[in-house]
């Protein structure tokens, strides 16, 4: 039986849409059961519904956060999701969320975490005139993109980047990576310990 995915958005959702595709095609071994935004007026609702994927939208707008995150959990529970994946989420979660989902919650963030945290981290980037950025997929954890780190890529800072072009370029090695983080994660390849997620490789290492 194929492990179930629940997808938390914010907005445009891309990446939910790149993990949408690969589940599709078999690129991931999982199903998507389903996508949750936070607010009414993100696209990637329609984009899910246009898949015919089961889409929900729970306003978050003047919620109390541990009041919100129960009825995520909720949906997640009901839809019997496996691996939550946090694709353009623009909310912190609360500590009894993330209990209900021990290692099995994953971000995407636009550097090469612990470099740049929290927003805006493309223009972080380019304020501090780093040659390489990237992106990193993580394990959520109570602390702000601080999470142990599945998989990382590096994306060269080119002299002539904007904010625009540099964000364009690590959004598709996010795409890429996020599923096959997504996948090891699902075959359990992996161990912690500490701080650091040891795969498979490593292991018969």
């Amino acid at each position: 039986m194929k492990k179930r995915l629940g997808i938390l958005i914010s907005g445009r959702g891309s990446n939910f849409e790149a993990i949408a595709d690969n589940a599709a095609s078999g690129i991931i071994d999982a199903e998507v059961a389903v996508v949750i935004a936070n607010r009414p007026e993100a696209r990637g609702l329609e984009s899910a519904r246009q898949r015919g994927l089961n889409a929900v939208c729970l306003p978050s707008k003047g919620l109390d956060r541990e009041i919100y995150d129960r009825q995520i959990v909720e949906e997640l529970r009901k839809n019997s999701v496996d691996l939550v994946c946090l694709a353009g989420f623009m909310r912190l979660l609360s500590a009894g969320f993330i209990r209900e989902f021990p290692n099995r919650i994953l971000n995407i963030h636009p550097s090469l975490l612990p470099a740049f945290p929290g927003l805006d981290a493309q223009h972080q980037a380019l304020a501090h005139g780093v040659k390489f950025t990237g992106c990193t997929v993580h394990f959520v954890d109570q602390d702000l993109d601080a999470g142990p780190i599945v998989m990382q890529a590096v994306v060269p800072v080119q002299d002539k980047d904007t904010v625009d072009t540099l964000s364009g370029r690590i959004l598709e090695a996010e795409h890429e990576i996020y599923s096959r983080a997504i996948n090891i994660v699902l075959d359990g390849s992996y161990r912690i310990e500490g701080r650091r997620v040891l795969l498979s490789d490593d292991l018969r290492g």
